[in-house]
C-alpha cells in the first residue's frame, strides 16, 4: 500500500507520487522567532519529522527545508520593547528552538534559511509581479509594494474563502492599497524602526513583508516546484493562501501537496505568546517528565487531530511510554541488544493511511504484550522478535529508548549520572545481600523507590527503571 497524505488544497486523502521518482523536497514553515518556543511550535517540529522519516524509511531522499523568520513586525516589536537589536533577539530565539528541536529528538533539517539572507531572491521575486500587472508600487511614496489580489481570480482556493467575502489580509493604508485585501510584498523604511532592519531596493529601502519570505526560500532550495509544504492549521489563510497567489502569479508551480497540522490548544484557544497561554519545554521536565515522553505526547495523537494539554494526559502518554521502554529492556537484558527488524503489517498500513501514528503505536502495543508474554513462558526467540519489530517501528517514530538520543550519550545529558549513581546505590545493595544484612539491603532499595527508581531482583542481576517504567 503507497502512502496516502491529506492534502488540503483538494481536501481529500490523496496517493503520494513526488515530482521526481525516489525524491521528495519539503518545506515547513518555520518560526517567527520574536520569542523562545513552546511545545505548541514543538508539535509542528516533531510531526513532520515522524513524516521525514517514513518517507526516508521507504527508500525516498529527502530535501527538507525549514525556515526562520528573523524579520517581521513581530520581531521588530519586541527590538523596540526591549531596547535589543532585532538580529540579537531573533538569534538568541534561534539557539533555543534548535536545543528544543535537538532535545525532542527532532532531526536537524537538510537546510534551515533565515529570511535575512535571501533579500536578493526576494526582490526578483517583487520585480517579476510588478512587470507582469500582478504587484504595484503604491502611490502614496511610502516605498510599500502590494501584491493585487484581483489579478489572481484562483485567490482563495486553498482556505476555501470567497475573494469578495474577505477581510482585508493586514493592516495598511487605504490610500495607499487598490484593494483592502493586497498584502505587501515590500514594506517601506518607516522612522520608528532600526535602520539595521532595512534594505536598499528599487522601490527605497526597506524590508520583505513576510509571505514573500518563504516563497523566495522554497524557490532557492527546492526550485521552481517541489512535493511537500507544511505548516499549522493557523497558516492556511493569510500566509499560505497569500504564498500560492504570488509564487503562481510569478510563474512558479509552487507545492504539489499541502499538509497542515492541527493545534496544540490550552484551554478553547491555541497555545500563542500574544494570548499568553503558553507551556515552554522546561516547564514540561520541571514535573519529571523526560523529552521523550513529550515526544510520545506528541506522537500520539493523529497529526490533524487537535490536542487539548492537560497535565494528567501528558503523565498518562508518559507512563503508556515508559511500558514500552520497560519491555525494551527486560528483552534486551534477558536475548540482547537486538538489531531494529521488521515493522508489523498494522505499523505499515497505519502509516501509510496518512499518517495515523494513533494507530501505529496501538501496533507498537500490540507487539509488546506479545513480547512481554514470550518473556513470562521463556521463549527467547518469539522475546527476540518482538524486541526486533518494537525497536524498528519506534525507530520511524524517533522513540526508540536504546537510540543514543535517549541513552544519555549526547554531552550534557544526565542519564549518564542517575545511571553511575544509581549503579553505585546497586552494587552496596549488593555487598548488604552477600553479608546477608538484610535491612540494610532492603533500606537501601526504598530509598531508591522514594526516589523514583524500582528496583527488581532478576535471574541476570538486579534491574532498575524510573518508577512506572515497568
Amino acid at each position: 500500500m503507497s502512502l496516502q497524505l491529506y492534502d488540503t488544497a483538494t481536501r481529500s486523502v490523496r496517493d503520494f507520487v513526488p515530482r521526481e521518482p525516489g525524491k521528495v523536497g519539503i518545506y515547513l514553515c518555520g518560526l517567527t522567532v520574536q520569542s523562545p518556543p513552546h511545545i505548541g511550535h514543538l508539535r509542528s517540529g516533531v510531526n513532520y519529522d515522524v513524516l521525514r522519516r517514513w518517507l526516508l524509511h521507504s527508500g525516498y531522499e529527502v530535501t527538507f527545508i525549514r525556515n526562520i523568520t528573523d524579520v517581521d513586525d513581530k520581531v521588530l516589536s519586541k527590538s523596540l520593547e526591549q531596547g535589543r537589536p532585532f538580529w540579537s533577539i531573533a538569534y538568541a530565539n534561534e539557539l533555543a528552538l534548535a536545543a528544543a528541536y535537538r532535545a525532542l529528538g527532532v532531526l536537524p533539517p537538510t537546510y534551515e534559511p533565515r529570511a535575512t539572507g535571501h533579500i536578493p531572491e526576494m526582490q526578483e521575486l517583487i520585480s517579476k509581479l510588478i512587470a507582469d500587472g500582478h504587484a504595484y508600487v503604491a502611490e502614496d511614496g511610502s516605498g510599500d509594494v502590494y501584491f493585487d489580489v484581483g489579478s489572481y481570480p484562483e485567490y482563495g482556493a486553498l482556505s476555501g474563502q470567497r475573494p469578495d467575502a474577505m477581510q482585508p489580509a493586514e493592516v495598511g493604508s487605504e490610500r495607499a492599497k487598490r484593494d483592502p485585501r493586497d498584502f505587501a510584498l515590500w514594506k517601506g523604511a518607516k522612522e520608528d524602526e532600526p535602520p539595521e532592519a532595512q534594505w536598499p531596493s528599487p522601490w527605497g529601502r526597506g524590508r520583505p513583508g513576510w509571505h514573500i519570505e518563504c516563497s523566495a526560500m522554497c524557490w532557492r532550495y527546492l526550485g521552481a516546484e517541489f512535493d511537500i509544504h507544511g505548516g499549522g492549521l493557523d497558516l492556511v489563510f493569510p500566509h499560505h493562501e497569500n504564498e500560492i497567489a504570488q509564487s503562481r502569479a510569478a510563474g512558479l508551480p509552487f507545492a504539489r501537496y499541502w499538509v497542515h497540522h492541527a493545534l496544540l490548544n490550552l484551554g478553547e484557544a491555541k497555545m500563542s505568546k500574544s494570548l499568553g497561554n503558553v507551556i515552554e519545554l522546561e516547564s514540561v521536565t520541571a514535573l519529571g517528565i523526560r523529552p521523550v515522553e513529550l515526544r510520545y505526547y506528541l506522537v500520539q495523537a493523529h497529526y490533524r487531530s487537535r490536542i487539548d494539554y492537560s497535565e494528567g494526559a501528558l503523565r498518562d502518554a508518559a507512563a503508556a511510554y515508559q511500558r514500552i521502554e520497560g519491555f525494551v529492556q527486560r528483552a534486551t537484558e534477558r536475548v540482547g541488544d537486538t538489531r531494529p527488524g521488521t515493522l508489523c503489517a498494522e505499523f505499515v498500513a497505519a502509516m501509510n493511511d496518512d499518517l495515523n501514528t494513533s494507530a501505529a503505536l496501538a501496533a507498537v502495543h500490540e507487539v509488546v504484550g506479545a513480547g512481554n508474554t514470550a518473556l513470562a513462558s521463556g521463549n527467547d526467540t518469539a522475546a527476540s522478535g518482538a524486541l526486533a519489530s518494537v525497536r524498528a517501528m519506534l525507530g520511524v517514530l524517533g522513540l526508540d529508548p536504546l537510540d543514543p538520543q535517549w541513552r544519555g550519550e549526547e554531552a550534557g545529558d544526565l542519564r549518564g549520572v542517575v545511571d553511575a549513581l544509581v549503579a553505585l546505590a546497586l552494587e552496596q545493595r549488593a555487598e548488604a545481600r552477600s553479608r546477608k544484612d538484610w535491612v540494610t539491603a532492603d533500606a537501601i532499595r526504598d530509598q531508591l523507590k522514594r526516589a523514583g527508581v524500582v528496583v527488581e531482583d532478576t535471574p541476570q542481576g538486579p534491574r532498575w527503571t524510573v518508577s512506572g517504567a515497568g
